[in-house]
């Protein structure tokens, strides 16, 4: 006996394993794209709003067939599904990364021609240079370039994108069933947790990656690297964010493998499996086994889904009258925009408020913050299974995570670094009235004479802490030095009243915050960190809500409906609207290789910081108060669950039955033991 329980345990063991490992690599690639949104809006230089776009896209591929994948898959071979989907989600990193191949190599923005021999005696003369400032733009030309230089490769990202949301579909709804549908109820949230924490794992790998190649020149291998006057820190720099997609397209494709070798269906522990009649009579064995690769049985599969068609709408109406699922959805979807425009942008902000490099951003968030909220869904799923808890305790633990969760968002506002003083954009230049940030101008008397361009971006940092937008505007007369060793000499700009002997010359580079910055960000992170484990500890115990609020005939359609509408409302527009309105807050955009706007350079901190924190501290407030009557309508739920059992200990229901109400009262038993009952 025991060996044959064994036996039918190994397939549940393997695909569990195997669903863990699958969510590691979707995981690992979605992180990724996180990671690489500041590298891909610096390629192409396109705005926020735009690289929103393309991180919606994701959720985009969802849409177009997450609702028949979830109604239909359930009735198809379901681990085999899930195999394509991640054939399908390699495919799609790949093609992300084809721009790379396709474009000629990246050119920064730049006001000058940098010297980079070092044996050259040339001295570049900023100041002196000879710059038209009323040059008409020739359309002509511009037309030509932005062709030649391929400014619509971004698409190619985008549909790939869209390719990795289309295979990544069936993985949840289908995945998750499948492993509720043959394992013992009260080992789900335990394998979920496994699955959640495996799955972290992956974000983690992604973050860490981008981080490193952050810090990797974005044509490495194919320029001289020597020739290159900019460092990683700079915001003008391009890690090599195509690789990374060719590493995770590599493991999605090594994780599909396993689900090809799975069975359709498994016994569940202590029952005997009745399978499909219907199905064993339209197919033999070897046909049921083998469907997916003869084009006969393609059409035994679309048989199947014709003939399921007509119950789907009722179906959908028996869902959506459960009042509790359709609050879940809602709390859910608020939830998520906050989650989702606060992920995207999370890199971002740190580099403007606090000052740090991409690389650096992306390496804290995949070295603190994630393994917070491992450790977060590992504490969730054994809370459930140590204490026992239904449904309202499950309920109790999430709103308790949320509103801790919203407590340490809000201490952040608090901890918060100086705009970069930058001459002319948030700092008056020397012996000049203070700026304002909506009148803001780089021309001064120091630099009148000097002809500058106002639209380039080539920041340097004079010994003050003060940035320059370019050397020109920064009043410099001569140059020494070659590359990044670069110094530029007798900037008429930079303030010398101070001391009358200080130096006036400037470096390469924008200038770093000060040092009460970094106490400021230490703190920034501590509550980060700790919000991160306090929202994941209510992950898995949400999750169990879910699935003990609808019936069981309906739980892979309920799954997938909920990820349907929360990834289409809460995946999409998030990054769209949050990068709108972060777009807004730019104070200096960059310009493109052919002209035109390019990506922001230089945010406005303190509007950018109001504006991010201020949207997600709003989303939590609602989905916090949601929350608060979702758990109302749970625990009356259970109330009247709990009333109904004692009454029918007690006889009454024998006594309705010896009345001649029998079917109608087990009927109403039924439907009131999975859906809010109605009195």
């Amino acid at each position: 006996a025991s060996k044959k329980k064994k036996k039918q345990n190994s397939p549940l063991a393997l695909f569990l394993v195997s669903l863990a490992f699958m969510y590691f690599a979707k995981a690992f690639a979605g992180a990724y794209m996180k990671s690489s949104i500041t590298q891909i809006e610096r390629r192409f230089d396109i705005p926020s709003s735009l690289t929103g776009v393309i991180d919606g896209s994701f959720e985009m591929g969802n849409l177009l067939v997450i609702a028949f994948v979830s109604y239909f898959g359930a009735k198809l071979h379901r681990p085999r599904l899930i195999g394509i989907g991640c054939l399908v989600m390699a495919a799609g990193s790949f093609i992300v990364a084809l721009p790379h191949f396709l474009q000629d190599p990246y050119k920064y923005e730049t006001s000058m021609s940098h010297n980079t021999e070092a044996n050259s005696t040339e001295s570049i003369l900023p100041c002196l240079s000879k710059h038209n400032l009323t040059e008409t733009p020739d359309v002509a030309a511009i037309q030509a370039c932005e062709k030649a230089v391929g400014s619509s490769m971004w698409i190619y990202v985008f549909l790939g994108n869209m390719l990795r949301g289309i295979g990544e579909t069936p993985s949840m709804p289908l995945g998750i069933s499948y492993l509720d549908d043959f394992s013992r109820q009260e080992n789900t949230p335990f394998y979920l947790a496994c699955i959640y924490t495996t799955g972290m794992l992956g974000p983690m790998v992604g973050f860490m990656l981008g981080s490193y190649l952050a810090k990797t020149y974005v044509d490495v291998g194919f320029v001289d690297l020597d020739s290159i006057t900019i460092t990683y820190k700079d915001s003008r720099w391009v890690g090599a964010w195509w690789l990374g997609f060719i590493v995770n397209g590599t493991v999605i494709l090594l994780s599909s493998i396993p689900f090809f070798f799975l069975p359709k269906s498994l016994p569940k522990q202590g029952e005997e499996e009745d399978g499909c009649k219907k199905s064993t009579e339209l197919a033999s064995g070897p046909e049921q086994e083998g469907f997916l690769f003869i084009p006969d049985h393609w059409r035994l599969s679309f048989a199947l889904m014709v003939c399921s068609l007509p119950d789907f709408v009722p179906s959908l109406k028996r869902l959506f009258r459960n009042s509790i699922y359709t609050m879940i959805i809602l709390t859910n979807l608020v939830a998520v925009n906050a989650f989702v425009g606060m992920i995207t942008f999370k890199p971002k902000f740190m580099e403007q408020i606090y000052g740090q490099a991409a690389s650096r951003a992306n390496f804290l968030i995949g070295i603190m913050n994630l393994p917070a909220v491992a450790l977060g869904f590992i504490t969730g799923g054994f809370v459930l299974k140590r204490f026992k808890l239904g449904v309202v305790g499950a309920a109790r633990v999430s709103i308790s995570a949320s509103l801790g969760a919203f407590c340490m968002l809000s201490l952040q506002g608090f901890f918060h670094c100086d705009n970069a003083e930058v001459a002319g954009l948030t700092v008056a230049y020397q012996g000049y009235p203070q700026v304002s940030y909506h009148h803001s101008t780089l021309l001064s008397p120091c630099n009148m004479g000097c002809s500058c361009s106002m639209k380039h971006w080539d920041p340097v940092c004079a010994y003050n802490g003060v940035t320059y937008a370019s050397p020109c505007l920064a009043g410099c007369q001569t140059s020494t030095g070659t590359g990044k060793a670069m110094v530029f000499h007798n900037c008429t700009c930079i303030d010398t009243s101070t001391s009358p002997a200080a130096n006036m010359s400037a470096v390469l580079g924008q200038c770093p915050r000060r040092t009460e910055c970094d106490e400021k960000f230490k703190i920034y992170m501590a509550l980060s960190v700790l919000g991160a484990f306090i929202s994941a500890c209510g992950g898995t115990p949400g999750y169990i809500v879910l699935l003990r609020s609808i019936q069981p005939d309906l739980k892979s359609l309920a799954l997938g409906m909920q990820t349907l509408i929360v990834r289409t409302l809460g995946g999409i527009p998030p990054p769209i609207y949050f990068g709108a309105l972060i777009d807004r807050t730019c104070l200096k955009w960059g310009t493109k290789q052919c002209g035109g706007r390019g990506a922001c350079r230089l945010y406005d901190s303190n509007a950018f910081r109001f504006t991010f924190l201020g949207l997600i501290i709003g989303l939590y407030i609602l989905a916090n108060m949601l929350w608060g009557v979702l758990y109302v309508k749970i625990a009356k739920r259970q109330k009247k669950l709990v009333l109904r059992g004692q009454a029918k200990k007690n006889g009454v229901e024998a006594n309705r039955l010896s009345n001649g109400h029998a079917s109608i009262s087990i009927v109403k038993y039924k439907e009131d033991a999975n859906m809010e009952s109605t009195i």
